[in-house]
């Protein structure tokens, strides 16, 4: 049955220790022919001096000679050179090689086949523990391909895919599916954090900030969650939960963060009245996440120095003691404005 999976008669052959394994060569044949590259025009009886192995060194070059990889002159007692190792194993080299993608093609084939087939249904156990970082990706992406009404989420750093907190995250809301997610402060601090928030809110996503969060969570549906961690030794491992008590228990917790969580509303998705600028929703954000003057300016892409200024400039007009206080404030006065 064909199912477009590359090449299913592919058989990679077992390599031979040695360091020319790729090409072909076992040990003994590795070592005599670099011996040979080493002292060229010798004689057997002179390349023997320099032969360390037990196996006999008459043998190697024979194979060698066979192969093609080694050239022998008709003098008595005949001299070995060989032949240019680039020319000479850079055919069977590639070979492997070509060998070897179609059966990682292959792989990827007969994973995405089992994928198809499987969901996070298929287990009648209530928790299972993954390692490893793509172990526990390939389990995320499955999470949020089973999501069919909302993913709740408890987004902290670091991220498994690199990609930040936008990941996955507007295919979602493009396919109706809820996304609340409480953004722990120091991921507002990553590179572009603030532009891919923004993207995220304009398609559906309602996001808040707590200075810290317990864990790094994702829920689906309330029947399915994926708890995950990063230990000391920086080798990523989660748990996956099915419907139990400790997977209600974990809704339960991310309800009551959400509840102490703070608004966050970078920028509007309709445009910004003249009273209220884009950068301004930004900055108020910002503040609102407790970021430092350092990370607010990175965010808005402006120098430390006119990034204060901002920020005194807001202060001063709302009349507030603190940075946080005039995030606050600012927050709801444009709630009041808001409001018919």
């Amino acid at each position: 049955m064909d199912h477009h999976l590359g090449r299913p008669d592919v058989t990679v052959p077992a390599l031979p220790e040695g360091d020319l394994a790729a090409a072909g060569l076992n040990a003994v044949e590795s070592a005599a022919y670099e011996l040979v590259v080493a002292e060229p025009g010798a004689t057997a009886a002179e390349l023997d001096r320099s032969w360390i192995r037990r196996e006999p060194l008459r043998d190697a070059l024979e194979a060698l000679t066979a192969a093609g990889l080694v050239r022998a002159t008709e003098s008595d007692p005949p001299t070995y050179t060989a032949v240019d190792p680039e020319v000479a194993l850079d055919a069977p080299i590639r070979a492997y090689e070509a060998q070897l993608r179609a059966a990682r093609e292959h792989l990827h084939g007969l994973a995405a086949v089992h994928r198809a087939h499987s969901d996070l249904t298929d287990s009648t156990a209530v928790l299972e523990v993954v390692s490893g970082r793509e172990a526990v990706l390939e389990r995320l992406v499955r999470l949020r391909r089973t999501a069919e009404t909302e993913i709740l989420c408890l987004d902290k750093p670091p991220y498994l895919d690199g990609s930040g907190t936008t990941s996955g995250g507007v295919e979602l809301l493009r396919r109706g599916v809820r996304s609340r997610t409480i953004y722990e402060r120091s991921s507002l601090e990553q590179p572009g954090a603030l532009r891919g928030l923004e993207q995220l809110i304009t398609a559906g996503q309602q996001a808040r900030v707590l200075p810290t969060l317990p864990v790094k969570l994702y829920l689906a549906d309330g029947r399915y969650g994926l708890l995950i961690r990063r230990p000391l030794d920086e080798r990523e491992s989660a748990v996956l939960l099915r419907p139990c008590a400790l997977l209600d228990a974990l809704v339960h917790l991310f309800e009551g963060l959400w509840r102490s969580a703070l608004p966050l509303r970078p920028s509007p998705a309709a445009p910004p009245s003249p009273r209220r600028t884009v950068e301004h929703r930004r900055l108020v954000a910002l503040l609102l996440s407790g970021l430092t003057d350092e990370a607010i300016a990175r965010q808005l892409g402006v120098g430390y120095r006119t990034a204060q200024r901002h920020i005194a400039a807001l202060m001063a007009s709302l009349g507030a003691r603190t940075r946080f206080q005039a995030g606050v404030q600012a927050a709801r006065r444009e709630q009041q404005e808001q409001q018919p």
